[in-house]
Order: structure tokens, then sequence, then C-alpha cells
């Protein structure tokens, strides 16, 4: 007989509510940096390899280090990782506002990556120990993917505003606030969770995560400005291959970093690989709708921050709509396949899109947003109630890093098809700034006068435009594929509630069949 599981109470959304700053903070770090880097140009003096380390490093940091966090989280406390990386945080927030070198900002932010690597596991596995009844945690991961989609648009903005009024190091210093509340209400609010059989840690797999995550992100992340390039190719292929021996260590490791019986949950591995598709979707479109607000309207780095909140309505509303239909009895393969659908057909009105369609590019961007949040929302739902509880960490480590892989494929592809699409709508005479990118284009428009000029910068604005609509036309179709996979991978996957799950876990254990799995796809 199987007892149905605790409700959450107030104490529980309370604490939630401080799990959502570090997260709005940690996702808004990816682009607060948009309009104080001038600024930070001129005041440090940095060298274009330091801008770009500043730029980066954050990023890259905290992309390397998912895996390692979340299984660190399960095996010393998730809470007590959370309350040392929301520390580590505000320590590095400091040390970035008032950084007086390019050297100390670029160290400042690594250390904001470490901070950020625990605090995203973290949250996402305290979210899974306190909700434990579906239809909650279902409504609380809506919530929560809501907070970190927002972020990423607010951090722009917020950005510009500060440093017009401040000086650049206001950018870090809000983050102090929220993780001094963080360290004093997370040891009232937050219950401490951890596998209570973890195991010892297995630290040679640290560096074979890092060096199969970092070699892959860098190199699909610097496809789209600088094309195929052997030195990013390379680093891809040796990314692979380390990640071939890090999943080799993993099937042979008495104690792995990340358990292979994750991979049987029920669901997670679809999950898995369908939010990294849905991040090539929403990441992919970025690359463009940014370029287009200010390089074919026109808009400044501000007008096109502020026009670029307008998508974030139908974002707020999609994932909390999700969980309630889930609540009410929609399937959930149903709602994942129909949340693809509509992302599609956002990408379907941005291939409509000409050089002067405002309108018609923002409600594109909120209709694909709309869709992708409820594909993750549920996704993360699926996998994270699939995984033990034990595994939370790791579980939501391997979600988050599938999303950092998915985004940086979508920007390396849909740029690729992007770029070649206008390099060959570029007449052949122009020079070979112009061939290149929208905004060498612009460059040299602006230094062509009379009507040679504007016709160039006409013809960069109509073939960069081209080059959007060809790969939203692609970003379309995959979509729709992966809607196909949702339909078919999900349609008899259901997420058990605890007692249930815990009492099929004893019932394979004790089975002569060792554990088998009861059900996947």
């Amino acid at each position: 007989m199987t007892t149905n599981p605790s409700r959450a109470g107030r104490r529980e959304w309370t604490a939630l509510v401080v799990l959502m700053l570090p997260l709005l903070l940690v996702s808004m770090d990816v682009s607060v940096l948009y309009f104080a880097i001038p600024e930070i140009s001129a005041d440090l003096e940095p060298s274009g390899t330091q801008q770009l380390w500043i730029f980066d490093i954050y990023g890259f940091v905290l992309a390397g280090l998912l895996m390692t966090m979340g299984s660190l989280g399960d095996r010393i406390g998730r809470r007590r990782l959370l309350l040392f990386g929301a520390a580590a945080f505000g320590a590095a927030s400091l040390l970035a506002a008032y950084a007086h070198t390019a050297e100390t900002l670029i160290a400042a932010r690594a250390v904001l990556g470490v901070g950020g690597a625990t605090l995203m596991p973290s949250t996402m596995a305290l979210v899974r120990t306190m909700f434990t009844d579906p239809a909650q945690r279902a409504k609380a991961i809506g919530l929560w993917s809501g907070v970190m989609t927002a972020g990423i648009a607010l951090g722009s903005v917020m950005s510009g505003v500060l440093v017009e009024h401040f000086w650049w190091g206001s950018v870090f210093l809000v983050n102090l606030p929220a993780m001094a509340l963080l360290l004093v209400l997370g040891p009232v609010l937050l219950p401490e969770s951890k596998n209570p059989s973890p195991g010892r840690f297995d630290l040679l797999s640290v560096p074979l995560s890092m060096a199969a995550v970092l070699p892959v992100v860098y190199g699909l992340k610097e496809l789209p400005s600088e094309g195929w390039n052997v030195r990013y190719a390379v680093s891809i292929t040796v990314g692979l291959l380390f990640a071939a021996l890090f999943v080799h260590r993993q099937r042979t490791s008495a104690s792995p970093m990340i358990s292979p019986a994750l991979f049987r949950g029920h669901g997670f591995t679809p999950a898995l690989v369908l939010n990294s598709l849905s991040a090539f979707g929403m990441m992919g479109s970025a690359y463009f709708t940014t370029q287009y607000l200010q390089s074919v309207l026109g808009k400044s780095a501000l007008q096109a921050a502020l026009w670029s909140l307008l998508p974030s309505v139908l974002i707020g509303a999609a994932a909390p709509v999700a969980a309630l239909l889930v609540q009410r009895g929609v399937e959930r393969a149903y709602l994942v396949t129909a949340g693809f659908v509509v992302g599609a057909g956002g990408y379907g009105l941005l291939a409509l899109a000409g050089t002067d369609s405002l309108w018609l590019v923002l409600a594109a961007s909120g209709v694909l947003a709309a869709g992708i949040v409820v594909v993750m929302s549920q996704l993360t739902d699926l996998a994270i109630g699939s995984a033990p509880v034990e595994k939370a960490g790791s579980a939501s480590s391997l979600l988050e890093t599938g999303t950092e892989f998915g985004g940086a494929l979508g920007m390396a592809a849909l740029g690729s098809i992007g770029t070649a699409l206008y390099r060959h709508g570029i007449p052949s005479g122009a020079p070979a700034p112009a061939r290149e990118t929208l905004g060498g284009a612009l460059a040299v428009a602006a230094d062509v006068p009379g009507r040679a000029g504007d016709a160039l910068a006409a013809a960069a604005r109509e073939a960069f435009t081209d080059g959007m609509r060809g790969a939203a036309i692609g970003a379309a179709l995959l979509l729709l594929a992966a809607a196909g996979l949702a339909a078919r991978g999900l349609r008899h996957i259901r997420v058990r509630p605890e007692a249930e799950t815990a009492d099929a876990e004893e019932a394979d254990r004790l089975s002569p069949l060792g554990g088998a799995p009861s059900g996947g796809v």
C-alpha cells in the first residue's frame, strides 16, 4: 500500500522565492556586461583578448563545472553547497565591482562562474527535495524555468539602466543584497538533503568532465562569428574524445561522478535529449534577433534591449499555464509536442520578416520563447521527477549541461546557415569586411559617400534578413522533428509519486533481474 506524497506548505513556497533570487542573478550575469563593456574598456583598457575573456570566462567556467558541482552537492549536501556558492558569488561580485585591472576582473568573473555552477544544480535539486507532490513540483519548476529565462533578458536591460546612472561596477553590486538574503534565510527555510550513501568522490572525473565540456562549448560558440576554422574543429574533436573517456570512466568506475543508473530512469534520457533540442531553438534565434534590432532596424543597444522585453510577457505566462494544464489532466507528451509546434510556428513567423518588420520579429520571438519555455519546464519536471532524490543534484547538472550544449550548437548551426546565406547575398564586388558580417558592411558603408554607401548598407541588411529567414526555416523543421520525437517518445511515460517510486525501486532491487528498468522509451 502506498501513501500520498506530502504536500508543500507556506514554508516551502517561501523557500522557493528565496531560491529564485540566486537563480535570477546567475541567469542575468550571462548578459549583464552588454552595456557595461564600453565603460570597462575605457577604465581598465583591456586588450582585445582580455575583453573576450571578460565576456566569456563566466559561461565557460559555469558550463565546465556543472557536473562536478551537481555530484558534489549530492555528497556534501545541496543546501551547504548552495550557501557556499552564494558566499563565493557575493565575494566575487564585490571584487568585480571594484576591479582596477582587467586581470582582476577576469579572475572575479571566473569565480562568479564557480559560484554559478554551485547555485544552478543546487536550486533545482532542492526544489526536487521540497516538492514531492508531482502537481506542486510541476508548478514550482514552471516558475523556476520562467525566472531563469526572464533573467537573461533582464540582465542586459538592467545593465543599460545602471551604467547610464552609475558606474560599471554597479552591475555587479546588485548581486550582494540577494546573496546576503539567501545566506540569512537559507539555513532557516531550506532543508538539507544529500545522498546517504554517495561513495567516494571520483577526482579523476573532474578534469575529464571539464576537458569534455569546455573545448566543445568554446568551438561551437566561436563558429558563428568566424565561420568554420581548423582551430575550432580541432577544439570540438578534442572535447568529443574526452567526452568518450568521461563516459567510459562513468561506466567502469565503482563510484562514478554521474551514475549510469540515471539514464535508466523512466523518462530521463528522452527528457535530456529533447531539452537540448529546445535550447538549440531558443539560443539559435537570439543570434539573429539581437543583430536584427540593432543593425537592421538601427535601434541603439538599450532600445533593442527594451524592445526585447516585450516577448517576456508571453514567457512569464507559458510555464504556469502548462503546469495548470498538467494538473487538469493534459498528457505531458501532448504539451511538449504542442510546445515544439508552437516554437516552430514562431520560427515560421520569423521566416516572413523583411528589413522593416519590428512587430513581426517581436511576435515571432514571443511565440517561439513561449513554446520553448513550455517544453523546458515540462522536460525539467520529467527529468528531475524521474531521478532518485539522492541523485537530484547530478540529474540537475546533466540537464543544465545539456542546455549549454544545445544552446551553443544552436548558435553555431543556425549562425552558420545565416552567415552562408548572407555572404551569398552580398554583391561580389563588395570589400572583404562587408562580405564577412553585417557589422563590417555597415562600417564600410559609413565610409563610402553618397548612394554607393547607402546601396551597400541596404544590400547588407537585405542579405542578413535573407540569412535569418533561411535559418528560421531550418530551425522550424528541426523543432517539428523534435515534436515528432516527443509525441513518440513521451507518450507512455509517467512520473510516479515518491512513495510509488520508492516501492518500485525496492521491487527492482529484490527482483531476479537486478534492478532492470520497468519502463522506458
